[in-house]
């Protein structure tokens, strides 16, 4: 008898009861705009900025319309235009990438390492050929933000933190997002909260955030933030800066609200569906688990696992296998684009440069998303289809079509 999952890897846990009803309260009132308030009034935006930079630890917040253009925000507010060029991690989703090609500057890709971090020795080799550094902490992974902001700080390289995937995680008891001069996070459906689109931008530059929070929008009503830098800061940046308008508004602040609140909550729950899948693939042959340092507190939304140095035929054999049972699985291998799963030589925009080291890693890494829907019981069932498909393609099983009986 085969067992076969019945979940669903894109559908997330509902919002929260307190959440749709402050949603529902700002529909009533109809005051949506962030800065459409009445008086006496604080807006859903400010509060949740200044929440975000409580939880956080940051001085600023400001709250945007997407991941996305918090990158876009942090990158034009540290001064990079028009053929400037932006290191960033080879392995990372097309948003980055693309965020540095939307202001005008041009990706300079480092390698990856087997545990899917930025590879800090070949970073430290390219740091001559940029002033600013976009960051990716992929899929949740943190590399040495020690060894990290110490080689960019000698280079005087100025360090952008792509948080999307690590919202409520840390590195050596500093927040994600904390140690360079911005931290940009998602609150995208997929992301650790949700409210489709959306997104945050931290610092505790004042100079930078106020050019931030006057890119985003916010014409001379820079005074309505709360988690802000003080007015005066302003007073001549008014001037030199362009409003590109990306604002996030008052419905999702309210939905992201509760959810913040819980996000501590939520972390460990995602974080026991994690380990349980890792303890169920622990010692599978030919499958490898990235190393997670004790330093680094992570929040797991997605799983990773690689095939090291396996043929792609076999990779492919054992992703169709799995969605035979029931389990979808993300190959960052494949020669094209698929899904979110593009890769650095699939963004053409950008100069494509030769990277043997993440050519080889990528070529074995499979992705799953682990959305809080799923029981403890079904992490366990989704490990144990993984380990015999796995373990059937590596010892030469032959696959064939097989009569599944459903067992959950």
């Amino acid at each position: 008898m085969v067992e076969v999952f019945n979940g669903q890897f894109t559908q997330q846990e509902p919002i929260p009861e307190d959440g749709i009803a402050a949603a529902n309260a700002v529909m009533r009132h109809g005051r949506l705009h962030r800065y459409n308030t009445v008086k006496g009034e604080i807006a859903e935006t400010a509060l949740l900025e200044e929440e975000f930079a409580a939880l956080t630890g940051a001085k600023y917040c400001l709250a945007l319309g997407s991941g996305g253009i918090a990158m876009t925000t942090a990158l034009r507010a540290a001064a990079v235009g028009p053929g400037d060029r932006v290191l960033s991690n080879a392995f990372t989703l097309a948003p980055v990438p693309g965020a540095i090609a939307a202001v005008g500057a041009v990706p300079i890709y480092v390698e990856v390492t087997d545990d899917l971090t930025i590879d800090l020795d070949d970073l430290a080799g390219k740091l001559g050929q940029a002033k600013v550094l976009l960051v990716s902490h992929m899929r949740g992974h943190i590399c040495d933000m020690d060894r990290l902001m110490a080689l960019c700080d000698a280079a005087g390289v100025t360090v952008i933190e792509d948080c999307a995937h690590t919202m409520g995680a840390a590195w050596n008891g500093a927040p994600s997002g904390r140690h360079g001069r911005f931290g940009c996070f998602s609150t995208q459906t997929y992301k650790h909260v949700n409210s489709g689109e959306g997104g945050f931008l931290i610092s505790d530059d004042a100079e930078g955030m106020a050019r931030a929070i006057i890119l985003s929008g916010s014409y001379m009503l820079y005074e309505r933030h709360r988690a802000a830098p003080p007015a005066e800061v302003f007073a001549q940046i008014r001037y030199e800066t362009p409003n590109i308008s990306g604002r996030m508004d008052n419905l999702r602040a309210a939905i992201l609200r509760p959810q913040l609140q819980r996000l501590g909550e939520q972390a460990a729950r995602w974080n026991e569906r994690y380990r349980l899948v890792e303890a169920g693939l622990a010692g599978t042959p030919g499958l490898r688990l990235p190393v997670r340092p004790e330093k680094e507190a992570f929040v797991a939304s997605s799983f990773q696992f690689l095939l090291p140095d396996w043929e792609a035929e076999k990779v492919r054999e054992v992703v169709a296998r799995c969605l035979a049972r029931g389990v979808e699985l993300k190959w960052f291998g494949a020669a094209e684009p698929v899904a979110f799963t593009s890769r650095y030589d699939s963004w053409r925009y950008a100069p494509v440069p030769v990277l043997p080291q993440t050519d080889r890693v990528l070529a074995g890494v499979v992705d799953m998303r682990l959305p809080l829907t799923f029981s403890l019981e079904d992490c366990a069932l989704i490990a144990r289809i993984i380990r015999a498909e796995v373990s059937a393609v590596f010892q030469g099983e032959e696959g064939g079509t097989v009569t599944l009986e459903v067992v959950k």
